[in-house]
């Protein structure tokens, strides 16, 4: 075999090597290098409502809990005593209400008619005595009677006049029943009593806090015999899921992962046991880094925060707990 021969040979097994190495790199530069982190979980924190006082606490730190599960209740007797009131202004308001509603009952319309019929008989009455009254004043001349006793019968009539009037306008009015100003008015009032029964019974379901998720007590502040208030929490819960490995990554290793991709992390506790988990977030800014960059080593420092969300199906991750994440088995 001749020189050249030899040479080109050479560099044919060089390139094959160059190729494979390059391929290799390619194909696995997202999978030969680790992140170290600690894990990362929600924590919520449950506060009653209303001010009122703790009568009971019914979980201790440490308890799992269901959603919807009552952990603790306040005092309701001063609330059930307002609901009582309530109801009785609800029911009020509706009477008042349906009075408006239906109008006058036929009695009422009656009764008006009456009034109506009594109002002038007395006005004729009193133009009687009225009538006979100037009659004698003309005929003596103001000696019988007085001109004062005149005017008086006059003002009576006028008197008796005027209340008839007014009887009539009553019954006018008995018979077109209420205005429709006046039943609007009755049924809004009795809407405003309604609400605030709904609100009074609000308070009443509130009085139980409730677990809103499935969760683990990880805090308890408040007794029974405190008084709890909306500013003032009564547990602290760290949500069971999802849980999460917060990483960094420099920005060299940073285009190695992506958003989706799978991973496994493993802790101190079990070695040899790979949880399953999936890059979930990558952030779009860089941390502990000075505000210029000049020179591509200061670049090198640029760290990326990189959440990776794990499927702990075993519950064996706990909060602020040191945790490897790898990108292969």
């Amino acid at each position: 075999m001749s020189a050249k021969v030899k040479v080109f040979a050479a560099i044919l097994a060089l390139g094959a090597v160059a190729g494979g190495g390059y391929w290799y790199y390619t194909t696995h530069q997202s999978h030969d290098f680790k992140l170290y982190g600690n894990v990362d979980i929600r924590q919520v924190d449950l506060a009653f409502l209303w001010p009122e006082r703790i009568k009971t606490v019914l979980v201790e730190e440490g308890d799992l809990v269901k959603k919807g599960q009552v952990l603790a209740t306040q005092d309701t007797d001063t609330l059930l005593l307002q609901i009582k009131q309530a109801e009785a202004t609800v029911a009020a308001n509706y009477q008042a209400y349906l009075i408006q509603k239906n109008g006058s009952r036929p009695e009422e319309i009656d009764q008006a008619k009456a009034a109506v019929e009594a109002a002038e008989a007395k006005l004729v009455l009193s133009q009687k005595d009225l009538d006979r009254i100037s009659g004698i004043y003309k005929a003596t001349r103001g000696q019988g009677v007085s001109k004062q006793q005149v005017d008086s019968a006059q003002a009576q009539v006028n008197v008796d006049k005027s209340q008839l009037i007014s009887q009539q306008k009553a019954l006018e009015l008995a018979k077109i029943g209420p205005r429709k100003e006046a039943v609007q008015q009755a049924f809004e009032q009795w809407q405003a009593a309604k609400a605030e029964l709904e609100l009074l019974q609000l308070k009443l379901k509130q009085s139980k806090l409730t677990s809103p998720l499935d969760a683990t007590i990880r805090s308890r502040y408040l007794q029974p015999g405190d008084m709890a208030s909306s500013a003032s929490p009564v547990f602290a819960l760290a949500i069971s899921s999802p849980k999460w490995v917060r990483a960094y990554v420099n920005e060299v290793e940073l285009g190695k992962i992506k958003p989706g991709q799978e991973a496994f992390v493993s802790i101190d506790t079990y070695p040899n046991k790979k949880i399953d988990g999936k890059v979930g977030f990558i952030s779009s800014v860089a941390e502990f880094t000075p505000k210029t960059v000049q020179t591509p080593d200061l670049r090198t420092n640029l760290v990326y925060e990189v959440r990776i969300i794990v499927d702990d199906k075993d519950n064996v991750l706990r909060l602020g707990m040191p945790a490897t994440v790898s990108f292969e088995r």
